[in-house]
């Protein structure tokens, strides 16, 4: 079947390169800010493809090629990769997300310091594979930055406690990815409500000033049903009280528990085999600080500055933790080739995680010079009937941030027009709240589930689980949560109408 898939997408390309040679049916719409329907062309085909064939990396650069085709950049090495790999985002998450966290976990396996935790843990805080998924939870509730800090951080810390009492890394990622965005909305003291503040200010009478316009965030905080449902669903599955998973969840649930394989046997785990076994050296004597040390400056250093001066330090967290793992090592007597050796097989060992998201960061550049989003808001905004506009915008922004694999792109795009057509139907300050709420829980919703958002790729890199397998045991929960979300919205705003 792979071969047939293969030349599905195959002549799905070629038909584009057909049209884009001999037609001029592609080009820029009327309104000059996207391409019509072939904006979104590229990242349909790639998430079809994903779901189709469960390669995440050839999907990725198809859709790379087919949006320059649309756009008639073909160059898309020149025109877009070299510049999205370039860029500073990308930068900072290869060299301090992904170098930083896989030479990190490259140092525990030669210090044993996060499987010595992990028996530490699992003696005294854990009894079973439920304590430690509600540890996993508790963890990421803790670190709710939101974005790349709170998955790497929950993720690398609830790993080895989960894999000691056999959660299936589908479990796990779910956990950490539904601790991550949705947290940060309903506990936003972080840089959300100041960036969403700058969004909304000025877009209608009731958001004139800046100060009212960042607070909108918190007075949306029992309304966000997504991210209240999202947490919640969280919650039961790590004590296992769900009435229902999906087919996928629990499947892997009892694959965990009674065969002891925390992924399925065809899984390609972002992090490599080599980052899971141990290679202590025998005279190296394991103790609970080869863990606590790097983990402690790395909370420390990230954490606290922002807590008394409001100032994030990730990027000097994240090194001086393996700094201080390597300097630990050292002066319990590792040898510096040994500590060099685990260092640089941890860097190997998120090889895969790094092309992905070099990939995904490009397509978001393709999506953004084809006007995907543009494209998106300006075919369904329209669609206004009063009382079903919050439960509109959720499905609108729950279909952007899917597509483009972001929560704040969606946020850039939707709310300048989202808070101004909400005004115009009913400019009651009520009923605004409502579709605030509805567009910052729905573009959580992408982060959740897109296969080439960051945070559903990284929580799948600190688990140690498969993309696609995070994927497809995360939406039928997710989406769950969001049609239970748009009936809330549905039934609160037909009684104001």
């Amino acid at each position: 079947m792979k071969w047939l898939k293969g030349l599905l997408a195959l002549g799905v390309f070629s038909v584009l390169i057909l049209l884009r040679t001999q037609t001029d049916w592609i080009g820029p719409s009327a309104t000059g800010t996207d391409f019509g329907f072939w904006s979104i062309l590229p990242a349909v085909l790639t998430i079809v493809l994903c779901f189709m064939t469960r390669e995440v990396i050839p999907s990725l650069f198809l859709g790379i090629i087919v949006g320059g085709v649309i756009t008639g950049r073909v160059n898309v090495v020149q025109e877009f990769l070299i510049p999205s790999i370039g860029s500073v985002k990308y930068g900072e998450i290869l060299l301090v997300y992904l170098w930083c966290l896989g030479g990190l976990i490259g140092l525990w396996t030669k210090t044993g310091g996060a499987f010595y935790f992990a028996q530490k843990i699992g003696d005294r805080l854990t009894r079973d594979h439920r304590t430690a998924k509600f540890f996993a939870f508790l963890v990421g509730v803790l670190f709710h930055q939101g974005g790349t800090i709170s998955t790497i951080l929950a993720g690398s810390t609830a790993r080895p406690v989960c894999d000691a009492k056999k959660v299936s890394h589908e479990e796990l990622t779910f956990i950490i990815d539904s601790t991550a965005s949705p947290v940060a909305t309903l506990l936003p003291f972080n840089v959300w409500p100041i960036y969403i503040g700058g969004l909304i200010v000025g877009t209608t009478p009731i958001f004139s000033d800046l100060a009212v316009s960042q607070s909108y965030l918190f007075k949306a905080i029992p309304f966000n049903f997504y991210a209240w449902f999202a947490l919640l669903f969280t919650f039961l599955l790590s004590w296992e009280k769900m009435p229902w998973y999906g087919k996928r969840m629990r499947q892997a649930m009892i694959r965990a528990r009674t065969e002891d394989k925390l992924n399925r046997d065809q899984a390609t785990p972002l992090v490599s085999r080599e980052l899971s076994a141990l290679k202590i050296p025998k005279s190296y004597n394991v103790g609970l600080e080869d863990f606590v040390v790097p983990i402690g400056v790395l909370l420390g250093v990230a954490i606290l500055p922002y807590v008394f001066f409001g100032m994030l330090r990730v990027s000097e967290a994240f090194m001086l933790a393996v700094l201080s793992a390597m300097l630990l090592a050292a002066v319990k007597g590792m040898s510096l080739k040994e500590i060099i050796e685990g260092f640089i097989d941890g860097c190997k060992g998120v090889t895969i995680g790094a092309v992905i998201l070099g990939l995904a960061v490009t397509l978001g550049s393709v999506s953004g010079a084809l006007g995907t989003a543009d494209y998106l808001v300006r075919t369904t905004s329209h669609i206004i009937t009063p009382f079903l506009l919050p439960a509109i915008l959720l499905f609108i922004t729950m279909l952007i941030s899917f597509s483009i694999g972001t929560s704040w792109g969606t946020y850039a795009v939707v709310f300048p027009i989202a808070m101004p057509l909400a005004y115009s139907v009913h400019p009651d300050p009520f009923f605004i709240l409502l579709c605030f709420a509805a567009v910052t829980g729905g573009s959580v919703y992408g982060d959740n589930c897109s296969p080439i958002s960051d945070t559903t790729i990284l929580s799948s890199l600190a688990c140690g689980g498969d993309l696609m397998d995070h994927v497809l045991t995360q939406m039928p929960l997710a989406t769950l949560a969001a049609f239970l979300s748009a009936i809330l919205y549905t039934a609160i705003a037909f009684f104001m109408f």
